[in-house]
């Protein structure tokens, strides 16, 4: 994939998703006390290996600071992609920090 992939919020569904086709690929969250909360991701395997589930945590990231919300972090994914990019440390809510 060279572009990267249009991801949009459905506020909705509270969910960032990511369509190809009949695809869907999504990172779901919740809003929770004054922060905002990642529950989980979902990638078809038909769209895995292809880079989509770290474009929806970046894209997550970027859309927690953008309207200013540290966040909680419950899906295995988004705490492995923080693993791989510890810059994103300072956005998170300490208070909830496992």
């Amino acid at each position: 994939m060279s572009d990267k992939p249009e991801i949009i919020n459905n506020e909705e569904q509270q969910q960032f998703e990511y369509r190809a086709g009949d695809e869907l690929a999504t990172l779901t969250y919740k809003f929770y006390k004054k922060d905002i909360a990642f529950m989980h991701t979902n990638v078809p395997d038909s769209l895995a290996g292809k880079g989509i589930a770290s474009a929806l945590a970046e894209y997550a990231f970027e859309y927690a600071k953008k309207i200013n919300k540290k966040i909680m972090v419950y899906c295995p994914f988004v705490a492995a992609y923080l693993r791989k990019h510890p810059e994103l440390k300072d956005q998170l809510d300490k208070q909830y920090l496992r």
